[in-house]
């Protein structure tokens, strides 16, 4: 039996796949940036689908924190594998033992923030100049704010004053030598529809995504998993407890939610129902009612 496809995701589907087509048109250089998180994942399937029946025909760039799940890591090596798709890595380690960035210390020490210099610099040096994002505008107010075509200057750096209008699905990736894009070619999504497609087209996912059983603590109300990386304080307590992520990234500052959910049609049940955002356990955009937006000026995301 053919399975009948939700038309509105159809419609957001071929509105990134046109997006990502226009990249590959009009850029001599773009990377795919990689998290191994379900958005970059739904990224790298409509690229996929975008190419068929070649091949992607630029690489995924991940910059990688050193704190990252280990579950993350292997889905990421398998899903290389699978596609054969070229992987650029960029080393926060590395940028540390440079001294480029300086390591941060104390409880909530975090290297999430340290990725923008790792990140410009390995732009920097593959000569990227249009970089796709996952980022949807209906994460953040900070991103709430972006254009598909983003453009950066010559530094990396992001004005949201400054952006060109996309009229009539016109992209304008005109820019001066050293300027540069990030693009979204799924702004428009919101996290049910990431789901539903995940579910649709049934993508798979990292194990973090379901509920399973964790080591977990709780620091000002985010569930934070015990890791190697995470300096936890005396008065932490830990506890096991079943819990999933809604959003991937750094495990020092992505908080899991208590659930029960572990098939497909029970996270879309729990989204359909939250009263909270997925990055509401984003620890690190609780440093500042402005950390996203501080970050994206300076050149992250």
């Amino acid at each position: 039996m053919t399975k009948i496809k939700n038309s509105h995701l159809k419609e957001l589907e071929d509105e990134g796949i046109y997006i990502m087509r226009e990249v590959a048109a009009q850029f001599e250089r773009p990377v795919l940036l990689f998290s191994g998180g379900k958005d970059s994942i739904v990224m790298v399937h409509l690229a996929l689908k975008a190419f068929h029946p070649g091949k992607i025909p630029f690489p995924l760039m991940h910059v990688d924190t050193g704190h990252n799940f280990p579950e993350t890591i292997q889905f990421r090596d398998k899903l290389v594998e699978k596609t054969g798709v070229e992987l650029i890595v960029g080393s926060v380690q590395e940028s540390i033992d440079k001294g480029r960035v300086k390591e941060e210390t104390g409880p909530d020490a975090s290297r999430n923030a340290l990725q923008t210099t790792t990140l410009l610099d390995t732009l920097k040096e593959h000569q990227v100049d249009a970089a796709l994002g996952g980022g949807r505008r209906d994460e953040e107010k900070a991103r709430a704010k972006e254009r598909f075509f983003s453009h950066r200057d010559s530094f990396g750096q992001w004005d949201p004053k400054n952006q060109r209008p996309e009229l009539w699905n016109l992209y304008n990736g005109r820019k001066n030598m050293g300027e540069s894009f990030r693009v979204f070619p799924i702004s428009n999504w919101t996290e049910m529809d990431i789901w539903q497609y995940i579910a649709q087209e049934e993508i798979d996912i990292p194990s973090l995504y379901f509920a399973h059983e964790r080591e977990v603590f709780n620091r000002r109300g985010v569930w934070l998993a015990d890791t190697d990386f995470v300096n936890r304080m005396e008065e932490e307590e830990l506890e096991n407890k079943t819990v999933r992520f809604r959003t991937i990234g750094d495990a020092t500052c992505t908080g899991a939610v208590l659930s029960t959910a572990s098939n497909m049609e029970e996270i879309i049940q729990e989204v359909a129902s939250a009263r909270q955002t997925e990055r509401g356990n984003r620890h690190d955009d609780k440093r500042s009612e402005t950390a996203m937006e501080d970050r994206k000026r300076q050149g992250y995301f």
